[in-house]
């Protein structure tokens, strides 16, 4: 029996997957391996999971937007869970290309559960998103807080997933967990995201653009917490008793925060990768761009008391991390 993990070549896909296959587990994984950034990036942690483990894990190229494609590429996998990971990323890329998220967010989210009603998983496991709390006021962001009021398109979709998957829960009683990432960096991260944005900038001698004119907070989670909370949440499938589940849900659908626990000032990590680089950052501050929010913050209560999730990698350990890997990767 295997785990089918969606966005196999993504960030966090990719980095689940190493954890499944170090366990023993088998992974059938599966992405689109599109354009969005860098598709090499996409192939090297391919091939890096390849290597590593040539006959636990199989990987095919297949957009899960594609119904069709979809369940051709796994009609002979014999499969007991599924970790969907795949998704359109990025808020500011939702005001240039929305039906880009509507394709894959929505319409490849909901081709996800009518897969998981065929199959009958054992539990299914689905990224959602911080963004989904919007201008939140009340800190930090807890699971039990209204996400009706997104500000951004991406925000809009993944909370879109929570609703579909609860109705899947109700309706056919499918196990599953959503969880609500913070700001997730690390090695073999992605171009996007403001840790390798900076990064690049400061060793090419590039401003660094300061939104809201840096007066920005985030809640930094380290890729190896988040990887093991998302093991942890696959291990228990939330039970169908009836119960209230984290996120209200009475059926069996929890939803978490996977944080750091911890807001962190922008600056702060701005001076962690000058020193980590041995460069001085030229500073760009611009306005808040539309879509963005002032400040992250997880509470993660809910998954620390009931599946004993707890992120142990301060920015202080975890920036100098990713710089060396960043160094490694590009030959610096």
């Amino acid at each position: 029996m295997a785990v089918l993990v969606t966005g196999a070549a993504g960030f966090i896909g990719a980095a689940t997957s190493a954890a499944l296959l170090a366990r023993g587990d088998e992974v059938f994984g599966i992405d689109s391996v599109n354009d969005y950034y860098d598709p090499q990036l996409k192939w090297d942690r391919i091939k890096r999971l390849q290597s590593a483990y040539p006959n636990s894990f199989r990987f095919e190229r297949v957009d899960f937007s594609d119904n069709d494609a979809l369940h051709e590429a796994t009609r002979a996998i014999d499969l007991e869970w599924i970790v969907h990971l795949g998704a359109q990323p990025g808020v500011r890329y939702s005001l240039e290309n929305p039906a880009a998220y509507v394709r894959s967010n929505l319409v490849g989210h909901a081709n996800m559960l009518e897969f998981a009603r065929a199959l009958r998983p054992a539990h299914m496991v689905y990224a959602s998103s911080s963004s989904v709390y919007g201008n939140n006021k009340t800190i930090p962001f807890s699971v039990d807080d209204r996400v009706d009021h997104p500000v951004s398109l991406y925000a809009a979709t993944k909370k879109a997933d929570e609703l579909l998957s609860e109705s899947y829960a109700s309706l056919y009683r499918i196990p599953q967990t959503g969880l609500r990432f913070f700001t997730v960096y690390g090695p073999w991260g992605r171009p996007d995201m403001m840790m390798w944005i900076f990064t690049k900038a400061l060793f090419e001698g590039k401003p660094l653009p300061l939104f809201n004119g840096g007066a920005m907070r985030r809640d930094f989670t380290f890729v190896d917490d988040v990887v093991r909370g998302i093991l942890l949440c696959l291990d228990t499938p939330p039970a169908d008793d009836g119960r209230t589940k984290a996120g209200g849900s009475v059926a069996p659908h929890a939803i978490y925060n996977i944080g750091n626990h911890r807001s962190e000032a922008l600056i702060r990590v701005v001076e962690l990768l000058e020193r980590e680089t041995g460069r001085k950052a030229v500073l760009d501050p611009q306005p808040m761009q539309p879509g963005d929010i002032p400040e992250t913050f997880a509470d993660i209560s809910a998954i620390t008391s009931e599946r004993g999730f707890q992120a142990s990698t301060s920015i202080d350990e975890g920036v100098p991390r990713f710089v060396a890997w960043y160094r490694d990767y590009h030959g610096l």
